[in-house]
């Protein structure tokens, strides 16, 4: 078990103080994005799985994610959905498509314009969510 923890501590404490500019800034990203996913993936999973079990509790989870904390959540979410697609599109075309061409001025940016894609991508979404949580406040 101390094997376990000392190598979670070592993993983390490279991803924290490693300085590799973009594309290790990319690779977090990608990595936390993905994780935000699986756990709303799961957390929706569960909760409507309760609506035929307990439909009080089904009731309750939807008021509590109609909050707003949860509305601006689901702006994130929409977002961390957009860049690992795209970033997840990025790392397929390099690695299986054209992977002779890997430089790490290509890299970098490759990673610049995934993440302005994402966000170009993402924005339309974003402003008819806000503009929803505000109707709603």
């Amino acid at each position: 078990m101390t094997t376990l923890i000392s190598s979670l501590r070592t993993t983390l404490a490279g991803y924290i103080n490693y300085r590799g500019r973009e594309g290790h800034y990319s690779f977090l990203l990608h990595r936390l994005t993905g994780l935000g996913t699986l756990l709303f993936l799961a957390i929706h999973i569960v909760d409507t799985a309760t609506v035929y079990w307990i439909p009080e509790l089904y009731d309750h989870a939807i008021a509590i994610y109609r909050l707003p904390i949860f509305l601006v959540g689901e702006i994130g979410l929409v977002f961390a959905v957009i860049y690992h697609g795209v970033n997840g599109l990025r790392i397929i075309y390099q690695d299986m498509v054209n992977p002779a061409s890997w430089t790490i001025a290509r890299q970098r940016r490759a990673a610049r314009w995934t993440l302005i894609l994402s966000v170009i991508i993402w924005l339309p979404a974003a402003l008819i969510m806000l503009n929803t949580l505000l109707a709603h406040l």
